[in-house]
């Protein structure tokens, strides 16, 4: 037995008593740890899946003919063949394929080794400091940005700088959050490329009915990012906890309706059994009934609840550059897009200092206005707090500096997103958040941090893409 095998073997035995271990006599403290210890060793497998599809790829490789590997195990290309070796799905075969290929060092005919075209990423993922998820984001960003911003020394430096930067953060958060800096990274790279982006997702629109079966047919589609905004803001505004039920069917409020006696006072209110999923189904056919009972000549009062934030400077708005988000949707758009929007709904300024931060608005008010919260979620992306990815739309606004306690003001540079559950858990918890610079910061309890290290909060774009700007001077 070669000494690789062994230790495969070796490897295998010990993950196979580690998965047998019974986990309900531990600890809370110690099923924490071994969850983090487990997913620690889970990177380093994916690592070795990953490098190993690679190399059968390399093996497989177009131009070898007859010696191709693949064509030797009776396969047509890579990706099958790994598909047939490890028995995953099409699509994780050539994802394994493409990530290994992208951090995989090269050797030249005559044994010369060059390093990968992601060194940052290829050690970081052979370590098991980062998982595939975020590495291969990060690569696919870095990849896309390349595409328009050219290969010279300076674009090569500016990319260097962006990867180990993704890489350091991949190394303590979620791959959801590497994400969003990923793509803002390849906007500050490419300021250039979101327009033909743009134009590509155009034209990959579509909507498809399936055979009716049963009473009833499937859909399925590919929305604009305008569009998947729009969608996403009225589903966002229906599902809100608290918010009485929308487009409910009369027989449906029928069983819902119960009374209830509150301090002697009898009170009807309206109770929703159906599923997340039928809700979202009666949201999207209300608004489709509103649009088909509209006249095609007159204008319809339909409010848009998506909030549209222009990521760029004034320069780059005159001049038409520069990309924007759209609440709910990841990718970011060109301006020409945003100014597409702007156009049939309206625009609202937010004015931001240099450093990201919203200027004051109003003060003196107890409740935060409808323009106070839009600010509040340009700035925050929605509930700030660690890991939360509740949009803007179900957050609530927050007074860091208490309003009744410590006579807090009502102004966007002293209030906060946060969900009702983590609200709620602020309010009920050894947490602290303290406002510097007019952006929000989460002060741990002792037991988690001896140091007590304020943590930045917020998602916003705008405060990363400035961030990166800066960097990139």
């Amino acid at each position: 037995m070669d000494e690789t095998t062994a230790t495969s073997t070796a490897v295998g035995e010990f993950l196979a008593l580690l998965a047998g271990t019974p986990l309900d006599g531990l600890t809370d403290e110690q099923l924490c740890a071994q969850t983090i210890e487990v997913e620690r060793l889970g990177r380093l497998l994916d690592a070795a899946r990953v490098s190993a599809a690679a190399e059968l790829a390399d093996r497989s490789r177009y131009g070898l003919g007859n010696d191709s590997l693949a064509f030797r195990l009776g396969q047509g290309k890579a990706a099958l063949l790994v598909e047939a070796l490890t028995r995953v799905s099409p699509r994780e075969a050539g994802r394994r394929i493409r990530l290994g290929s992208s951090i995989r060092s090269a050797r030249a005919l005559d044994g010369t080794l060059f390093p990968a075209d992601h060194a940052a990423v290829a050690a970081a993922v052979s370590s098991g400091a980062i998982g595939v998820d975020a590495a291969e984001i990060i690569v696919r960003c870095l990849d896309q940005a390349a595409q328009h911003a050219g290969m010279s020394l300076e674009a090569e430096e500016n990319r260097a700088v962006a990867e180990q930067a993704l890489v350091e953060m991949a190394e303590s958060a979620t791959a959801d959050e590497v994400a969003v800096q990923a793509r803002a990274w390849r906007e500050a790279l490419d300021p250039d490329g979101a327009e033909p982006r743009d134009e590509e997702i155009y034209r990959r629109r579509s909507l498809v009915f399936g055979r009716e079966s049963n009473g009833v047919r499937t859909i399925r589609g590919t929305l604009l990012p305008v569009d998947a905004a729009l969608l996403q803001s009225a589903i966002d505004e229906a599902e809100k906890p608290g918010n009485t039920p929308r487009f409910l069917a009369e027989d449906d409020e029928a069983r819902g309706v119960r009374t209830i006696i509150d301090d002697g006072e009898e009170k009807t209110e309206i109770v929703d059994d159906r599923t997340r999923d039928q809700r979202r189904y009666d949201v999207f056919a209300g608004l489709l009934n509103v649009g088909i009972r509209a006249s095609g000549n007159a204008k319809v009062e339909v409010r848009s609840t998506a909030q549209v934030t222009a990521v760029v400077g004034l320069d780059d708005l005159e001049r038409g550059t520069g990309v924007g988000w759209f609440d709910g949707v990841d990718e970011p758009v060109s301006v020409q897009t945003i100014e597409q929007l702007v156009c049939s709904n309206g625009k609202s300024l937010v004015v931001m200092g240099e450093k990201g931060e919203p200027l004051y608005l109003y003060r003196g008010r107890r409740y935060f206005t409808e323009q106070q919260m839009q600010a509040l979620a340009v700035r925050d992306g929605g509930c700030v707090w660690p890991g939360c990815h509740s949009p803007s739309a179900w957050a609530d606004g927050h007074h860091v500096r208490e309003y009744e306690r410590d006579h807090g003001p009502t102004n966007i540079d002293n209030g906060v997103l946060l969900c009702p559950h983590h609200h709620r858990m602020l309010h009920h918890s050894d947490y602290e958040m303290k406002m510097v610079g007019g952006r929000p910061y989460l002060i741990p309890p002792v037991f988690i941090d001896a140091d007590r290290t304020p943590i930045l909060l917020g998602r916003s774009r705008i405060g990363v893409n400035l961030a990166l700007g800066r960097r990139l001077t």
